[in-house]
C-alpha cells in the first residue's frame, strides 16, 4: 500500500488589502509553498469582483499558483471607482470585517497566514494597516468556536507573518518611492523573525507583479515603478521578503502571575 508524500511546506493564506499587495509582498514565498506541493491561497479585501483589476489579479495568482481570487469587494479608501455601491474596507464595522475573514480562515484551513505589518508596508496605506488590524483579530476568532458559529467550523492557524521591510533592507525602494512623493515606513531589523531569499521564483514573481497591467502603466504604484528601472535594481528589490511572526494562539508563560 502507497501513500503521497505530504508536501514539505504548510499551505499559506495571504490575506492583503489591494489587488498585487500579494504578488509585491509575497509572491515568491507563494510560489515557493506551490511549487512545494501546499495549499495557497489569496484574500484580497477591495475592489470589485467584476473591476478590470479582478482579472488582473486571478492572472496574477494563476502564476503564483495560489488559486482563484477571493474578494471581499469592499472599496479602496483612496479610489471611489474601486467598488460602487460598497463601503469602504475601512468604514465596515469590524465586526462584519472579521466574519468574513473568519469565514475565509475556516473554509481554507491554512497553516500560515501572512498580511500587512501594523504600520502599513512602507507607504502606510490606510487599507493596509486595517487589513492588518482585521486579520490579527480574525485569526484568533477563527479559532474560537463561541465566535462566528455561522462561519464555519474553527480553525487554529499555526502561525501568522506580517509581511515588513526592516530598516536595513528599504535599499533602493527609498528613493524610488521618496521621488513620487510617498512615505517610507520601514521597522527596526529586530522586528524581522524570516528573510527569505526567493531568487528561485523571482522571474514567477515578476510575472504575477507584470499581470497587474493597469498598475505598471501608472507612474506613482510601485509596479509601474519596479517596471521602469534596469533590470538588475529590479531584481535586487524583489528577490528578498521580509516577515515578522506573530503569535496566534495563547504562549505559555508564568502560571501564577504575568511576566515581560
Amino acid at each position: 500500500m502507497t501513500t503521497s508524500a505530504r508536501p514539505s511546506v504548510p499551505s499559506l493564506l495571504g490575506v492583503f488589502a489591494h489587488p498585487d499587495d500579494e504578488s509585491l509582498l509575497a509572491g515568491g514565498v507563494l510560489a515557493q509553498h506551490a511549487a512545494h506541493g501546499a495549499r495557497t491561497a489569496v484574500v484580497t479585501a477591495t475592489w470589485a469582483p467584476d473591476s478590470h483589476r479582478a482579472a488582473e489579479l486571478a492572472e496574477a495568482l494563476e502564476v503564483l499558483g495560489a488559486g482563484p481570487p477571493r474578494m471581499l469587494g469592499y472599496g479602496d479608501a483612496r479610489n471611489d471607482s474601486s467598488a460602487p455601491g460598497r463601503p469602504r474596507f475601512c468604514d465596515v464595522s469590524l465586526d462584519e470585517a472579521i466574519a468574513q475573514l473568519v469565514a475565509q480562515v475556516r473554509e481554507f484551513r491554512p497553516d500560515i497566514v501572512v498580511t500587512h505589518d501594523a504600520v502599513g508596508q512602507l507607504t502606510g496605506h490606510p487599507d493596509h494597516r486595517h487589513t492588518h488590524r482585521v486579520t490579527l483579530l480574525a485569526v484568533e476568532a477563527a479559532g474560537l468556536a463561541h465566535l462566528y458559529p455561522e462561519a464555519g467550523e474553527p480553525w487554529q492557524t499555526r502561525a501568522l507573518y506580517a509581511a515588513t521591510h526592516p530598516h536595513s533592507g528599504v535599499g533602493d525602494l527609498g528613493p524610488l518611492l521618496t521621488d513620487v512623493g510617498k512615505s517610507i515606513l520601514s521597522v527596526p531589523d529586530e522586528y524581522v523573525t524570516a528573510t527569505v531569499n526567493v531568487t528561485p521564483w523571482v522571474e514567477q514573481k515578476w510575472r504575477a507583479i507584470t499581470a497587474h497591467r493597469g498598475e505598471v502603466a501608472r507612474e506613482r504604484p510601485l509596479p509601474g515603478l519596479l517596471a521602469r528601472l534596469p533590470e538588475d535594481t529590479r531584481l535586487e528589490i524583489i528577490s528578498t521578503e521580509y516577515f515578522t511572526r506573530l503569535e496566534p494562539t495563547p504562549v505559555p508563560g508564568d502560571p501564577h502571575q504575568l511576566t515581560a
